[in-house]
C-alpha cells in the first residue's frame, strides 16, 4: 500500500516545540506523530534526530519497542481485536477470522485501499464485554462473527 508522503512540517515542528525539543520526550513526540498519520513517516526520523539531538538508532529503538507506534503506513481505521484471556475464551479467534475474511487481509496487514489495518492486542480492559475490538478508539463489545462484520461494513460505508 502506498501512502501520500505529504508531511505537514509545521505540525511536526509544533509537536516538537510542544515538548520544548526535549529528547526525554521522544516517546510522546513519536506517539503524537503516530496519532497524526497513523504511523511515523520515515521522512520525520532524520528531522527528529537533528532537532532532539539524538541518534536515529535511538528513535528506531523506541519506535519499534512500543506496539502502539508503527513505522509502516497503516489504514485510516485500525482494528484492534482483543486476544486477552476473557476475549479468547469467548471467541476472539472467530472474530479475527471473520474480519480477516471480510477485509481479505491477515493480522498485521493493511487493505489495498488503505482503509483498514488489522491488529491484535493482549487486553483492552473491558473483559466483561468480550469479545471486543476497537476501531481507532471506538470500543465495540459483545461481538460475534456477524456483528463484527456489520461494524466493519458500517465503517466501509462511512468511508465512501
Amino acid at each position: 500500500m502506498a501512502y501520500n508522503n505529504d508531511i505537514d512540517w509545521e505540525k511536526i515542528d509544533d509537536i516538537i516545540d510542544e515538548y520544548s525539543s526535549d529528547k526525554e520526550s521522544l516517546l510522546m513526540i513519536l506517539q503524537d506523530i503516530n496519532e497524526l498519520y497513523n504511523f511515523v513517516p520515515p521522512e520525520t526520523i532524520p528531522v527528529l534526530a537533528q532537532k532532539l539531538n539524538v541518534p536515529k538508532s535511538l528513535i528506531y529503538s523506541v519506535a519499534t519497542f512500543y506496539k502502539t507506534i508503527s513505522l509502516e503506513p497503516r489504514g485510516k481505521y485500525i482494528v484492534n481485536v482483543c486476544t486477552g484471556t476473557a476475549c479468547h475464551v469467548r471467541g476472539a479467534e472467530k472474530i479475527i477470522d471473520a474480519v480477516q475474511d471480510n477485509l481479505q487481509i491477515d493480522t498485521g496487514q493493511t487493505t489495498q485501499d488503505g482503509l483498514f489495518t488489522l491488529e491484535t492486542v493482549r487486553c483492552l480492559g473491558c473483559c466483561a464485554a468480550g469479545p471486543v475490538f476497537t476501531v481507532n478508539k471506538n470500543m465495540h463489545g459483545g461481538l460475534d462473527r456477524s456483528s463484527a462484520i456489520n461494524i466493519i461494513d458500517d465503517y466501509k460505508k462511512n468511508a465512501s
